[in-house]
């Protein structure tokens, strides 16, 4: 153990005599003394501060805390995005899903128009552009000269959404249309409506397809699916019967107030001519311009031969 206070002064003056009778002795024992003094300072102030921890007194301010979550206290939760919030059902933002909607449908009659299926005309309603007025016409088959309306229903998430219905004015007997709604049986062949690979023109087409290829399987109608198996004749029958319904029914007024609904009216002279005849004007002018584009350029075949270099040259005189 080290020396004590007392017994390095005892030291520290016998030290002193010896070299106050030697000066590099003194010197080297004043150095001595000044670095004792120094950590006895330092050892002091140690034990000073250690005694005045301990008779301090405990602190009063607590370690900082969040403060307590009351007990009906509804939970937050971070705010969704705007962007995702403003998303609508069909896929498109809710600030131009409108925009988004109507731009698509106008691109689908488009379609439908550059199709030019035979028989079948289709107009949208004034009232929604979500409904279209249709009518097919049948000119060969088992339903031949029937007359059939129907009005096409897009879904408001078109084209992210379910496949459009189509449903008959009135009830056809026919295997794919529900004897009672009138409805044809469309998810037969679109299952799954799939965005930019099916379009509304399709179905126009698949609903004037089941009048010519009659499919028998899973029908809506099976009264009519089983007398086209077994009984073919009751089934043009009745077939006949059900165009002739429609026929009859050609001339009532549409079933929705529509100023675009499709209606019909007996051939009135004064009105149904002029516009007959205007529609064939038109065609015959569309004819002429399209014989008078192909002819152009020059042919070395002879009128009336499949010969080539049949046509004469006629030389210039010199």
């Amino acid at each position: 153990m080290g020396a004590s206070w007392e017994e390095e002064q005892r030291l520290g003056q016998a030290s002193r005599s010896r070299a106050e009778a030697n000066p590099r002795k003194l010197a080297i024992w004043v150095a001595y003394m000044s670095t004792s003094s120094t950590r006895k300072r330092s050892e002091t102030e140690e034990k000073a501060l250690v005694g005045e921890l301990k008779n301090s007194p405990p602190r009063t301010t607590q370690k900082k805390q969040l403060p307590s979550i009351p007990k009906n206290a509804v939970p937050m939760t971070k705010p969704a995005s705007p962007a995702l919030s403003a998303q609508s059902t069909n896929g498109t933002h809710a600030s131009y899903g409108p925009f988004y909607l109507e731009y698509s449908l106008l691109a689908e009659f488009t379609l439908v128009v550059k199709q030019k299926l035979p028989g079948v005309y289709v107009q949208p309603s004034y009232q929604s552009a979500l409904m279209w007025f249709g009518v097919i016409f049948i000119r060969h088959g088992l339903y031949q000269d029937g007359v059939f309306k129907f009005t096409v229903y897009i879904p408001d998430n078109y084209p992210d959404g379910d496949c459009p219905r189509l449903v008959f004015d009135l009830p056809i007997f026919h295997p794919l249309v529900d004897p009672i709604s009138g409805e044809l049986d469309v998810k037969r062949a679109f299952a799954k409506w799939r965005r930019n690979h099916n379009h509304i023109w399709q179905i126009l087409m698949y609903a004037r397809r089941v009048f010519y290829k009659i499919d028998t399987t899973i029908p809506l109608n099976p009264e009519a699916a089983v007398l086209y198996d077994k009984d073919i004749q009751l089934f043009k029958s009745k077939v006949v019967d059900s165009v002739k319904l429609c026929s009859s029914h050609l001339f009532d007024p549409p079933k929705i107030e529509d100023p675009y609904a499709i209606s019909f009216s007996p051939w009135n002279p004064a009105i149904h001519d002029e516009a007959r005849e205007k529609m064939l004007t038109q065609k015959k002018a569309e004819d002429q311009q399209c014989k008078s584009m192909q002819v152009s350029g020059l042919s070395w075949v002879k009128p009336g031969s499949v010969q080539p270099f049949s046509k004469e040259e006629k030389t210039l005189p010199t």
